[in-house]
């Protein structure tokens, strides 16, 4: 019986025998990367394949494969007991998970072949994507900047909430200024791929706790589907004062005082919409590493405008909605406020 996707779960591990390249881009999430083939052998036997014949491709193929399943023998699989049993797939579920199923099987491990390999599982993923949203109901953190919506969400997932964080799946905090130092965005179809992954697992009959995302987070977009369920559904709306939004963000974007520089790059990009000299003031403040300033003058003048110009056209307000203060954004503050969530959830 052919092995799908719904299946990933009876397997001990899961092998993708791809390229680094192709792993890079997006794969199965908790898939572990053994390539029996690296990018430049994939592309010396693609380009002996096309230049010369598929027999020349297959003969030097099948050495090199030969040797990456051994080196990953020796590695991997060496302390395996026999009752180990992994899932293997590669690009279409052909030769290169073929070979090291094959292998395996042959070793005397219950070595399983993905069917269709990635380009099914990528199918699945974006099919269930068009579907998975719909089932669940949500629970919309809403908030101006600095709210600390992302320590709630964290808080209400380590108090058993189901939590679906974008920005985490993102890497990327939202705003223009929300790179994480140090760190780039996972592919669009690795995003989804985590989404995916999320959402299979979580119970429709429980609510889902999501931030008010816009549909791009960074350079990632947020599929439609699950956008269009999150705007349809209640808020929980945190009022913050401003000094505790301030410190917040004091905090939490403290990697801008080592490199004043790279905010002043990032707001030049606002000159078009606040003016040349609203921009021109907030980088004199960032040069003169006038953090709280900055961040008050940020805030009031740019991103509450934007914030509350973008929650009226898109988490308009509702009966079933909830208002919580929140005056203390501390650890113990915020574990506060999710309990106190979750005792009328």
């Amino acid at each position: 019986m052919p092995v799908t996707v719904a299946d990933l779960p009876a397997f001990n591990d899961i092998i993708d025998v791809r390229s680094p390249g192709e792993f890079a881009e997006d794969h199965i999430p908790g898939a572990r990367n053994l390539p029996v083939l690296d990018d430049a052998e994939r592309e010396r036997v693609g380009t002996l394949y096309k230049q010369m014949s598929s027999f020349e491709a297959k003969k030097v193929g099948a050495a090199l494969v030969s040797r990456n399943i051994a080196r990953h023998l020796d590695t991997w699989f060496a302390d395996k007991p026999k009752s180990y049993r992994p899932l293997v797939y590669c690009w279409r579920g052909g030769s290169r998970s073929g070979s090291l199923t094959h292998v395996l099987q042959q070793v005397g491990f219950a070595a399983v072949q993905l069917d269709g390999g990635y380009k099914a599982y990528r199918r699945h993923v974006v099919a269930e994507l068009e579907r998975l949203p719909a089932r669940f109901t949500y629970r919309v953190v809403c908030g101006p900047t600095g709210s600390g919506k992302s320590r709630l969400l964290q808080a209400l997932a380590a108090a058993g909430a189901q939590v679906l964080d974008l920005e985490a799946l993102a890497a990327h905090r939202g705003s223009l200024l929300g790179a994480l130092p140090g760190q780039e965005q996972p592919s669009q179809k690795y995003f989804e791929s985590g989404i995916w992954f999320a959402l299979s697992r979580f119970d429709p009959a429980r609510p889902v706790y999501v931030e008010s995302e816009s549909k791009k987070i960074g350079s990632r977009r947020v599929p439609e589907t699950l956008i269009a369920a999150m705007r349809a559904s209640a808020c929980l709306r945190l009022e913050v004062p401003l000094a505790a939004r301030v410190r917040l963000l004091s905090e939490d974007y403290m990697h801008f005082l080592d490199d004043p520089e790279t905010i002043c790059r990032q707001l030049a990009y606002l000159a078009p919409l606040r003016g040349n000299e609203t921009v021109a003031a907030w980088q004199a403040l960032a040069r003169r590493r006038a953090w709280p300033e900055l961040v008050t003058a940020l805030l009031e003048q740019h991103y509450d405008p934007t914030y509350l110009k973008s929650l009226t056209q898109n988490y308009a307000a509702k009966a079933d909605d909830r208002s919580l203060r929140a005056d203390d954004l501390s650890a113990d503050g915020v574990r506060r406020l999710a309990a106190a969530i979750l005792d009328v959830a």
